[in-house]
Parts: C-alpha cells; sequence; structure tokens
C-alpha cells in the first residue's frame, strides 16, 4: 500500500488529485470543531452518556466526535447513507426505477438526484429529533427560533459534507463519501490511546498485569485486521465456458472465464440495519424523555432487554445481522438475471445445463458463501460487546464495524491508484 502510495505521489496528475482529497478532508475536520450556535458543548459531553451506544454511537464515531461537540457536521453523513439504501430498496421495488437504473449514464445521474432531495429531508428529519434531545443542553432560549437555527445548521452541515464527498469523487482520489466516514473514524484513534493511557494510570503505572492487557489488545487488532482483509477479498469463483461461434470468416467466444461471489458481498449495510433496529427503542426514549431515561417500569424493563450488556440484545443482534446479511446479498446479486445473461451470450458452467439448473446451481453457492460471510459479520459485530464483559478491557473500544469500514475503503482507495497508474502506463506506452 505504502509504495502504491508513493509511486502515485510521482505522477503530477495524481499528486494533484492526492492534495485536492486531503485538502478536503481537512476542511471537514476544521468543520467538525466549529460548533452550532446556542449549544453548550460541555453540557454536551457531561450528556454524551446517552449516545454511547447504538445508532448514535455510530453516527458520532462516522462524524469523529462531532456530534458530542455538536458541531455543524454532527450527523455526518449518515442521512446519505440513509438516503442511498432507500433509493437502493426503491430500485428493485419500483419498476421505473428500476428501468432508470438501467439507462446507464443519464439514469444514474437522475437517481443521483433524487438522493440528495432524500438527504436533505432526511437531515432535516434527523436535526429535528437531535435538538430535542439536546434541548436541556441549550443555553438560551430553546423556542421556535431556537429550533430553526439548530435544525437548519444542522442540515446545511450535510449537505455541505454531501457536495465535498462529491467532489472528493470527482476531482479526488477514492470515493469521498467512503473517505469522510474513514477520516471520521480514523481520528477517534487518539481517543483510544488517551483511554489506554488512562487505564494504565488507574492500576498504579506500567504493571504485568496493564502490559499483558495492552499487548492483548494489540495482538487482537493485528488478528481482527488480518481477518477483515483476509474475508474482504475472500470470492467464490464460478467456473464459466462460452461456446465458439463461428461468424463470417471471425470465431468469437470459445474462452473460460468464471463469476466471482464475495464472501461479504454486502459490506457493513447488515450490521447498520441491525444496529438501527436493536437502537430503535433507547431513539425513542430519547425522543420522549430526553437524556433521563426511565428505570422501573415496562418501559424500563424494555431498555434494559435493549440495552448493549444484556444477552438478549447480543443474540438479537447476532440474527438480526444474519438475516439483512441475506436480505441485502438478495437485491445486489440476482442469480436468474445472470443465468440469463449468461444463456444470451452462450455462457455455462461446465456440468450444469443452461436455465434454470444454472440459476438453482448459482443460488445454492451463493447461500453458502452468504453464509460463510454473515457470521464473519456478525462475530466481528458482537466481539466488542463481548469484550467489554472482560473488566480489564470494558474501557477499550475495538469496533468492528469501523474496522470494516477502514479496510474495506483503504483497500479499495488503493486499488483505485493501482488502476489509474496502470492506465497512465498504458497512454504512454501507446504514445
Amino acid at each position: 500500500m505504502l509504495q502504491t502510495l508513493r509511486n502515485a505521489w510521482k505522477i503530477p496528475d495524481l499528486r494533484k488529485k492526492m492534495l485536492y482529497t486531503i485538502l478536503m478532508l481537512v476542511i471537514f475536520r476544521l468543520g467538525s470543531f466549529i460548533p452550532v450556535p446556542g449549544i453548550d458543548a460541555e453540557m454536551i459531553k457531561q450528556l454524551m452518556g446517552g449516545f454511547d451506544q447504538g445508532i448514535q454511537g455510530l453516527i458520532n464515531n462516522f462524524s469523529g466526535g462531532a456530534l458530542e461537540r455538536a458541531s455543524i457536521f454532527a450527523m455526518s453523513i449518515t442521512p446519505y447513507i440513509n438516503a442511498s439504501i432507500i433509493l437502493q430498496l426503491l430500485t428493485v421495488a419500483i419498476p421505473a426505477l428500476e428501468k432508470l437504473a438501467k439507462e446507464g449514464e443519464e439514469g444514474r445521474k437522475k437517481i443521483a438526484s433524487y438522493t440528495r432531495y432524500v438527504t436533505v429531508i432526511l437531515a432535516f428529519i434527523q436535526a429535528t429529533g437531535l435538538f430535542f434531545s439536546l434541548r436541556s443542553a441549550m443555553t438560551g432560549d430553546s423556542g421556535v427560533f431556537a429550533y430553526f437555527v439548530v435544525t437548519f445548521t444542522f442540515t446545511a452541515g450535510t449537505a455541505f459534507l454531501m457536495w465535498l464527498g462529491e467532489e472528493i469523487t470527482e476531482k479526488g482520489v477514492g470515493n469521498g463519501i467512503s473517505l469522510l466516514i474513514v477520516i471520521g473514524i480514523v481520528s477517534r484513534g487518539p481517543q483510544m490511546i488517551q483511554s489506554m493511557k488512562a487505564m494504565v494510570e488507574q492500576s498504579g503505572g506500567v504493571t504485568i498485569q496493564s502490559a499483558a492487557t495492552i499487548i492483548a489488545i494489540v495482538v487482537i487488532a493485528v488478528l481482527a485486521i488480518g481477518a477483515v482483509v483476509l474475508m474482504n477479498e475472500a470470492e467464490r469463483r464460478i467456473p464459466v465456458q462460452y461456446a465458439k461461434r463461428v461468424v463470417g470468416r471471425k470465431s468469437y467466444g470459445g474462452q473460460s472465464t468464471h463469476i466471482p461471489l464475495k464472501v461479504i458481498m454486502a459490506g457493513v449495510m447488515p450490521i447498520i440495519f441491525a444496529v438501527s433496529i436493536m437502537s430503535f427503542p433507547r431513539t425513542i426514549s430519547m425522543f420522549i424523555h430526553g437524556t433521563n431515561a426511565p428505570t422501573e417500569g415496562v418501559w424500563g424493563a424494555i431498555l434494559r432487554w435493549f440495552s448493549e450488556t444484556h444477552p438478549f440484545y447480543i443474540i438479537c443482534y447476532f440474527l438480526l445481522i444474519l438475516f439483512f446479511t441475506y436480505f441485502y446479498t438478495a437485491i445486489q446479486f440476482n442469480p436468474i438475471e445472470v443465468s440469463n445473461n449468461m444463456k444470451r451470450n452462450g455462457g455455462f458452467i461446465p456440468g450444469i445445463r443452461p436455465g434454470k439448473p444454472t440459476s438453482d446451481y448459482i443460488a445454492k453457492v451463493l447461500s453458502k458463501v452468504t453464509l460463510l460471510g454473515a457470521i464473519f459479520l456478525a462475530a466481528i459485530a458482537i466481539f466488542p460487546l463481548l469484550l467489554a464483559f472482560i473488566p480489564s478491557m470494558s474501557g477499550i473500544s475495538i469496533g468492528g464495524t469501523s474496522l470494516l469500514i477502514v479496510v474495506g475503503v483503504s483497500l479499495e482507495t488503493v486499488k483505485q491508484l493501482e488502476s489509474q497508474m496502470l492506465m497512465r502506463h498504458y497512454k504512454g506506452f501507446l504514445e
């Protein structure tokens, strides 16, 4: 990876793109410290105990701590992610959108514009919920005027991040939206180091126990990164043979290729879906009761059951990730469509008849591969929850979701750099 970055830096065109990307990311980090008018940042830090779990904790992680500071980028790019997911689901359900998605570049541009509109709407709704959650931290009036100031500021911050991400994608290197999320996650690294330092100080300095804990954390992190890289790149290849055709004096086909089925085809979306559902009772409680969540009665019992330290939460979280992995994979990959395309182009899987037998075979293989990926996603998602039961590591957060995003985006960005360098080498050769 470092070698690829060094080689890319030597090419003037790519160096300009890399510098532009860095500049945009610096603007994002600077904006994460600009406070929203009328909100006490110190009070937010005291209230942040209610934002450490569930979807609020995920948003805070993606924004690089901007949520706990109540900055203009507090909601990060999550409304855009939600809007993209909604449009992707609607594309499958609504024929008009499905037809639009197949129209090539023009169709994708229209869907992208729809995504922007939905993003602004979702951002305003989310900003409204955030305003009512943070009303106790308002320094002055929390009436109608304050509502419009705070919600419009949060919404404008998300819209600006959406523009920033699209600018990076168009004029910089890599996927802009993904890079904004990665920078937000990586910026939380110093806080984890500070937590480790505090743990050492509480144990009375560097002792055998604290040193063993730090070594264990480093070993676990390295093994987790290795496992994520391995599973992220893993794929099951189904061999495909194309029949040779003779048209006039030319022959076409006859080559062998394969259908790559990635083990983690759904990415981190199943985890985000599962976190959103499991944090729903806590989110509703914050809208109704603010940060003073009830501890008694039926509502208090529900909140305890949906706490991240409760076995019920961990089991449901695990099962939901399995379900959404299959669900999201089914949306992304259609075995029947792949089988029909192969049949039209004269392709077939050796030993399998074209048509329905081919689609059934692909669906069977996909189901097995998806099961392995789903179990891995669920395991790496609940691992930090299980780690919290160990007293010496309860203050250390090793987020499986964050690790998946950082590793996946880093690998994808490096691949884009390699492909652009390869393209330039070809151009130089042709010239």
